[in-house]
């Protein structure tokens, strides 16, 4: 039996376990194992930008009211019917909430595959890919939770640091983010704070504003009570949040100061919401596939992959630290296990300095 965590479309809250028949593989699928897999904040904003952004898309359940929420982390083949795809081989990629999936490699190279089921073909590219493990470069066995936790969203902290840069930071000489203790958010502030270009500000809630502080790569970190005491400059706001309230109170402080809105994640997915008629220029949705695949077109491939895996390397020093590192990994396994780790971060009380590695 083939097992999923399957939750209501409309009611992120509602969630079930399907089980379905294992069906024999036809020629050129292969079955995967799904071994270890992260659920972070990131995994909430998919299922909250589901419709949206189509991420409902990637795993259908065949009932529209319904969806696989889903996540990062490594899966190995179990049976084979695709030449170059090995039994036993394992791979870093894009998967269900679940034990196992069947997929359509297509392309496959040394690196990896795309999985080119049909349902997939119109969905971005970036999260059909699968990366075979053993030919990784980036790869490190003892880091494979650093990988799942942090390596997909960094990506995209490496993408907004870039397109800011890209256009100038659109005249600001300051960035506000909000969720500032979200991975994603934190992964951008270490980019930025290398450039030291411009000041970064965090916003962030009381609960998470010393773990925030700590991290060293705010200029400034602000609770949400004191965004009135936000700088007086010309200013770029992240919205990592989704959360209207915070977005309509940041433009009403800053109004015209205010150069650019960039609209990101979800983490507040309980108060996303258009934020009413604002003050200053209105949000523009960053979708970092756009970004990456403009400067794959500019510098190439190969430099774009240079690029982003030298500033990986240099966050995991921090993320890594045998001092005082950035995440604590926290590993569990189970279905109840896997509901209390979601539900948990529907409800914004996991720990920011806490990463979770689940399995079923």
């Amino acid at each position: 039996m083939t097992t999923r965590m399957v939750v209501q479309r409309n009611d992120l809250r509602t969630v079930h376990w399907a089980e379905s028949p294992t069906s024999p593989l036809a020629d050129g699928e292969v079955r995967l194992g799904i071994d270890t897999f992260a659920l972070t904040s990131n995994n909430v904003t998919y299922a909250a930008f589901g419709e949206a952004m189509n991420y409902w898309q990637f795993f259908p359940t065949g009932d529209a009211s319904t969806g696989c929420v889903p996540v990062w982390g490594f899966a190995s083949v179990v049976e084979s019917r695709c030449p170059g795809v090995e039994v036993g081989e394992r791979f870093y990629g894009y998967w269900p909430i679940g034990d196992d999936i069947v997929l359509q490699p297509e392309g496959v190279h040394p690196g990896g595959f795309s999985d080119g089921a049909e349902h997939r073909r119109t969905l971005h590219a970036v999260y059909n890919q699968y990366v075979r493990c053993s030919a990784d470069p980036g790869y490190v066995s003892e880091r494979e939770a650093q990988q799942a936790l942090l390596r997909p969203l960094f990506a995209t902290s490496f993408l907004i640091d870039d397109f800011l840069a890209d256009n100038g930071f659109f005249g600001a000489t300051t960035v506000i983010m909000s969720s500032a203790s979200s991975k994603t958010a934190y992964g951008t502030a270490f980019c930025l704070a290398q450039r030291r270009a411009v000041t970064v500000v965090g916003l962030t809630s009381p609960a998470n504003a010393e773990f925030t502080r700590a991290l060293g790569c705010y200029d400034e970190v602000l609770v949400y009570a004191d965004i009135a005491t936000l700088p007086d400059a010309p200013s770029v706001y992240v919205d990592f949040s989704g959360d209207s309230a915070v977005r309509t109170e940041v433009h009403g402080r800053l109004g015209d100061r205010l150069t650019y809105s960039c609209a990101v994640g979800g983490t507040h997915w309980d108060a996303l919401g258009g934020g009413g008629n604002l003050s200053g220029p209105a949000p523009v949705l960053f979708f970092a596939p756009e970004q990456a695949r403009k400067r794959i077109a500019e510098w190439g491939q190969a430099e774009f992959q240079g690029r982003m895996a030298a500033a990986w390397t240099a966050f995991m020093e921090p993320v890594t630290s045998a001092e005082q590192p950035w995440l604590t990994v926290v590993t569990s396994q189970g279905r109840d296990a896997i509901e209390r780790c979601y539900a948990a971060l529907l409800d914004g009380t996991v720990p920011a300095s806490e990463g979770h590695i689940l399995s079923v």
